[in-house]
């Protein structure tokens, strides 16, 4: 049985160590709504989901916290340089970036990190490869 949690909203909840500055990253630079402010911290809307800029002491996580799907890649990482939004590049077993963007399976990817250092993605929708053969759907191509 369903416990209704599929047609819930998405709140992601993302530590932070300095909230005005995190607010300001989040609202003015990636263009987030701003929800409402609490002593719970800075509540963001994006699209359907929702972030929880929240204070914390503690060290950024080395994980992806929260990532996002758009329609293109290329178009927004170059939207966001000017910013100063700085992408990741990754050369590891099993991911690998050319020009800022992984390819992993179906899914085009590419990380950055907020004003706290925390990561968060970027991804397009899941292609099917064999549907669309000329989509560098494989990793590092």
């Amino acid at each position: 049985m369903a416990t209704g949690l599929r047609a819930a909203r998405l709140i992601a909840t993302i530590p932070v160590r300095d909230l005005d500055r995190a607010r300001a990253f989040y609202l003015d630079v990636l263009g987030f709504e701003h929800v409402g402010t609490s002593e719970a911290g800075v509540l963001c809307g994006a699209g359907d989901g929702r972030i929880l800029l929240y204070p914390s002491a503690g060290a950024a996580p080395e994980h992806t916290l929260a990532g996002f799907e758009v329609d293109a890649l290329e178009p927004l990482i170059e939207s966001l340089k000017p910013d100063g939004v700085r992408f990741e590049d990754y050369d590891l077993p099993g991911l690998r970036t050319v020009d800022h963007i992984a390819c992993i399976g179906p899914e085009r990817a590419a990380w950055f990190r907020d004003s706290e250092g925390n990561i968060l993605s970027i991804s397009e929708p899941w292609r099917d490869r064999e549907a669309e053969p000329d989509w560098p759907g494989t990793l590092g191509s």
